[in-house]
């Protein structure tokens, strides 16, 4: 019962940093402009930090190095944090109001270069981590 309680307060602190977050962005990055690029820029800095979180889940020797518990470490940043800081349905709305304004060239860049883009930076994350304990390791 006490660990289920601990991975829904990972989760639950995870969560409400990522939706801070991404809110924040959307305020600094929302000024007077037409295309989301707060939601966007959420998205793909969230994909690459879930990268960083699947490789270094994957490579358990750095977490007994460091002295962490994968699980939890898991549940704060990939299911909380980058859960609410990611959004699906803040694509779908935004995407919504660019095609009811009749946009279909920004929300096909949008849909395009988040779907893409995201991949990409997932995958960028994943090297970015492979390197790191590369050099770590030599």
């Amino acid at each position: 019962m006490r660990i289920v309680f601990y991975s829904y307060l990972f989760v639950a602190v995870g969560g409400a940093l990522g939706a801070m977050a991404r809110f924040g962005f959307n305020l600094f990055l929302q000024r007077d402009v037409e295309f989301p690029w707060g939601t966007l820029t959420s998205n793909l800095l969230g994909c690459l930090l879930m990268g960083v979180v699947a490789q270094l889940i994957s490579n358990t020797a750095w977490f007994n190095d460091a002295g962490v518990i994968p699980d939890q470490y898991r549940l704060l940043f990939a299911v909380g944090f980058c859960g609410s800081f990611t959004t699906l349905s803040s694509l779908v709305l935004e995407m919504n109001a660019m095609l009811q304004k009749n946009e279909i060239f920004y929300s096909f860049t949008y849909f395009v270069g988040t779907l893409v883009g995201g991949f990409a930076c997932f995958y960028i994350g994943i090297m970015c981590v492979r390197m790191f304990l590369r050099l770590q390791s030599s």
